[in-house]
């Protein structure tokens, strides 16, 4: 029976990988560099849209670091409401109050301003807005969107979750502790800007644990079987500037040159793993999430070289190649090589004081986080390695503390 289950889960896997040259690849248009947020409201107006909802958090309006964008849209004359109420991990309340306030408004577009969290939420309440029959828990899962969203701007405020090129969102359900994805091409930002100031005031854990979380996106789309050859390239250019950036954003964080290259390597992992998928490090760490709360980025971090560890030799030749790439070991096997990769991981969190479990999983939760991660992961991610329960629970012991 599992032999059956592994066939068909490959056999899926292989269907969706061809399936995904239909879809438009097409990049976001860009707006880059210091200060580009404030050429967003030209662009938004150049687009004939008078009225925005912003989404974002009250943690980054209390840091006022919106205020720029706020004046040139009233200097371009763009009327703009703004829902701040995005939560850590984005819940099904969230969204559904911002798709009203963009309702109630008669908004045009939506500016997505922040991390990953109002990222996702604003994504959600776009598709909302143009699938008002369509309910979040109907949309999880893949292509379950039916309707173009409304008009999305993406503006990351870190760098890591690469959002504003995915065509992901995910979701928390507070009913249930769960944590889905919805995936959709249509999900997909058609502009982005990458400006590296609005990353300069990231306090030093919040740096670490999204670029490592950037890694991980990089990393389970190179390992996996679903890679072109685009993917491939953004992947590499990804894992080589964030070995060479990322530590120098975490010591200074007003390095702007490191907070450049560190947005543009979350933008290029994003590239790669919103069409080559990502693994079961994302399977079991939106399940921590949904569970515990704890921050993606954290569990990214953390769960990354326990996954690589189980994969084995299914994934040495590839981890191999990103060893020789970041010079971390260019000669041995590619088993030696692959280690190195791993341990080189796991010596970045220790160097950036991230931990190598978590306190919070109990061992009465055990069964239901399994089960989740494998629905969620089974058989959509073209993993190198396919887990059953009992590897699932054994990856998931490991982080026990």
């Amino acid at each position: 029976m599992w032999q059956l289950k592994k066939a068909y889960y490959r056999t899926f896997q292989f269907v969706m990988k061809y399936a995904m040259f239909i879809f438009d690849w097409s990049e976001p248009e860009l707006l880059e560099g210091p200060g580009a947020v404030k050429r967003l409201p030209a662009l938004i107006k150049s687009k004939n849209i008078n009225k925005v909802l912003v989404v974002t958090d009250k943690g980054l309006t209390g840091l006022h670091l919106l205020d720029g964008l706020y004046e040139k849209l009233d200097e371009a004359g763009v009327e703009y409401v703004v829902y701040d109420g995005t939560q850590p991990n984005p819940t099904i309340g969230n969204i559904e109050d911002a798709k009203q306030m963009y309702i109630d408004n008669n908004c045009q577009a939506v500016i997505a301003f922040g991390g990953g969290s109002p990222m996702d939420c604003a994504k959600a309440a776009a598709a909302r807005v143009t699938n008002p029959r369509t309910s979040v828990r109907q949309m999880r899962g893949t292509l379950r969107v039916f309707h173009k969203p409304a008009i999305l701007f993406a503006v990351p405020t870190t760098a890591g979750t690469g959002s504003e090129t995915t065509v992901a969102a995910v979701v928390s359900d507070p009913e249930t502790h769960e944590k889905n994805a919805i995936n959709d091409p249509k999900l997909r930002p058609k502009f982005a800007v990458l400006d590296p100031e609005l990353t300069i005031g990231l306090p030093p854990h919040i740096t670490s644990t999204t670029g490592m979380d950037a890694l991980t996106h990089a990393v389970e789309a190179y390992i996996g079987k679903s890679n072109v050859r685009s993917t491939e390239v953004y992947a590499e250019k990804a894992v080589k500037m964030i070995f060479t950036s990322l530590e120098k954003a975490y010591a200074n964080g007003k390095d702007m040159d490191a907070r450049n290259t560190m947005l543009k390597a979350s933008y290029y992992a994003g590239m790669a793993f919103t069409r080559a998928y990502v693994g079961y490090v994302h399977a079991i760490g939106h399940n921590l999430g949904g569970m515990y709360g704890i921050p993606h980025g954290l569990a990214m971090s953390v769960i990354l070289p326990y996954v690589l560890d189980y994969y084995g030799e299914k994934a040495w030749f590839r981890l191999a190649r990103l060893s020789e790439m970041t010079g971390t070991c260019k000669v041995g096997s590619d088993e030696e090589k692959a280690k190195a990769f791993i341990e080189e991981i796991r010596e970045m969190n220790r160097r950036m004081n991230i931990p190598d479990g978590f306190e919070q999983i109990k061992e009465e939760d055990l069964p239901i986080l399994v089960k989740r991660a494998l629905k969620e992961a089974n058989p959509l991610y073209p993993v190198p390695k396919i887990m059953n329960e009992a590897d699932c629970e054994a990856v998931i012991r490991r982080l026990m503390r």
